[in-house]
């Protein structure tokens, strides 16, 4: 049978219609099943894992720090802005951490969305004063890298638990605290993995120098000595002066240290100086301390985190 032109655009339109009515259903059910459901926003991608741990599949979790990336220099687009003040839910670790995030934060906390800054919750330490191998301009101030400190996760674990079941709605209270204390368990497993880790390190060894000021809740839990950092500050936006690095360099020789810790996603440049300084006597050890990687990575949830620093920090501080 031959087909006419005027046939033939016939069943073009109708194949059209027919694929635009799918086109609508489709749209409709997302809508209905992706849309409707309840939302949480994470700042940091630490957080973040320690989140989905936690709600499961009771809400979607956006999480607005990329792996790999640094903290106290990442930012948001003006869509991931608006995620904010859409949310159930946002949680931020806050204490300056975040500082291009947190005043979304605080804008979407006035505007009426549900808020919780972790930090603050977690009876968080202060950075001590030079002398005690703190940085001289945060002296005083909250420090913000609590996670160090696996029981201080436990604690903000508990925290986000309370909070996701206070303020979002539709979500399972009975999976949620169900899925809190399985987590909670492999924690308390983490601390006490990583005491016996660092029993092998002896006393005189227990000395840490890193890029930054970052592990001050490790060192409190775990019985380390803080000599310095390359960066004399809580955050990675600072630069050493080359007094700050004689400075470290003597502080260094007088403890006996030999070993320092420099963040895998940053330059090492800074720890490489003092090796020259110290007349290549000593090793610089990669660790992931303010970021998750990608999956596959090394360090893709806070738990393998923990366990490769644990690990690449005994290794560093018994090896010759």
């Amino acid at each position: 049978m031959t087909t006419t032109p005027k046939l033939a655009v016939l069943r073009l339109r109708r194949l059209l219609l027919t694929l635009i009515a799918f086109a609508l259903a489709g749209t409709a059910t997302a809508c209905a099943t992706g849309d409707d459901r309840p939302r949480v926003v994470v700042t940091t991608n630490i957080l973040g894992d320690v989140t989905r741990e936690i709600v499961g599949d009771e809400a979607d979790v956006t999480v607005l720090m990329k792996p790999n990336a640094d903290p106290h220099s990442f930012g948001l687009s003006a869509v991931q802005a608006a995620e904010l003040e859409r949310a159930d839910l946002v949680i931020a670790n806050g204490l300056g951490l975040e500082e291009n995030v947190l005043r979304h934060v605080e804008a979407a906390r006035e505007s009426g969305t549900a808020t919780l800054e972790v930090g603050r919750a977690v009876d968080p330490l202060v950075f001590r004063a030079p002398a005690d191998g703190g940085p001289e301009a945060a002296a005083g101030q909250p420090d913000p890298h609590f996670w160090t400190d696996p029981d201080r996760v436990r604690t903000a674990a508990r925290l986000i638990a309370d909070r996701v079941v206070e303020h979002v709605e539709g979500v399972d209270e009975k999976a949620i605290r169900a899925r809190t204390d399985r987590y909670d368990g492999r924690l308390a497993d983490l601390t006490t993995w990583m005491e016996r880790s660092f029993a092998r390190i002896p006393e005189q060894r227990r000395a840490l120098v890193t890029n930054h000021h970052v592990f001050g809740y490790l060192a409190e839990r775990f019985g380390f000595r803080t000599v310095g950092a390359v960066v004399p500050s809580g955050t990675t936006l600072a630069s050493p002066s080359s007094s700050d690095l004689r400075s470290l360099t003597g502080a260094m020789r007088e403890a006996g240290v030999r070993t320092v810790f420099a963040d895998s996603s940053r330059p090492t440049r800074l720890a490489e100086v003092l090796r020259t300084e110290l007349g290549g006597r000593v090793r610089v050890v990669a660790l992931y301390s303010e970021s998750l990687t990608e999956q596959g990575e090394g360090a893709g949830t806070y738990l393998q985190m923990m366990r490769a620093n644990t690990t690449a920090m005994t290794d560093g501080l018994t090896g010759d």
